[in-house]
């Protein structure tokens, strides 16, 4: 096996970790707590993978400033009650090893904090060990900024030919192309891969199995 790519970088929740229904129960419910309107899956799952300021503010635009904080924290409360029964994507530590094994550098580019991020791990964390960099949204501009693939390709000297970014949004599809390198889709994410087409990614994989595909020959 040889890496189609010699860095990949992946998204973590909705591409690796099958937490997109928690964080859009979390998402709806902090909006509840806080009184504002209760936002419907479709809403809530575009959010998914923005900075959790920049996805609070987009779900309920008429909160005021000061209660952010309240909202986020609701937010927090909500996914860390169910967040450690999150599991990965049949397939995804396979692959991970894989693609390490065949030499690729792999990274992590994520809306999570990094407190949040190093908590997800932690559940997981016989694979936290492949990833040679992570960047996460309140360590720099969030997605769909290039800065997160820009940062970590500047971390393992990668240039762009070199770089494919994995993601099931459209955030992580626009930062691929923000950020001047390949793209991939997934299709059993948080977005409908209907609109992916405008970002040009190389592929969309519907499965690990078919991003394997995508990413070793």
């Amino acid at each position: 096996m040889r890496p189609r790519f010699r860095f990949v970088v992946f998204d973590w929740d909705g591409t690796l970790a099958d937490s997109t229904g928690n964080i859009a129960r979390a998402l709806q419910e902090a909006c509840r707590d806080v009184g504002q309107p209760v936002p419907d899956d479709l809403a809530a799952r575009y959010v998914i993978g923005l900075g959790l300021l920049d996805a609070l503010v987009h779900l309920a635009p008429a909160l005021e400033k000061e209660r952010h904080g309240e909202i986020a924290e609701r937010y927090r409360h909500h996914y860390f009650a169910g967040d450690a029964q999150i599991a990965l994507f049949e397939g995804a530590r396979e692959l991970l090893a894989d693609l390490r094994q065949a030499g690729a550098t792999l990274a992590i580019a994520t809306g999570k904090t990094r407190a949040g991020l190093d908590r997800a791990l932690s559940h997981h964390g016989d694979v936290s060990g492949h990833f040679a960099a992570t960047r996460c949204a309140d360590e720099g501009r969030p997605k769909p900024h290039a800065d997160m693939v820009l940062h970590l390709m500047d971390r393992v000297a990668a240039g762009p030919h070199e770089t494919v970014m994995v993601g099931d949004t459209t955030h992580d599809l626009a930062l691929a192309r923000n950020a001047g390198v390949a793209s991939i889709g997934v299709s059993y994410g948080a977005h409908d891969s209907a609109g992916f087409g405008a970002y040009a990614p190389i592929g969309v994989a519907g499965s690990i199995r078919e991003m394997r595909d995508l990413l070793l020959y």
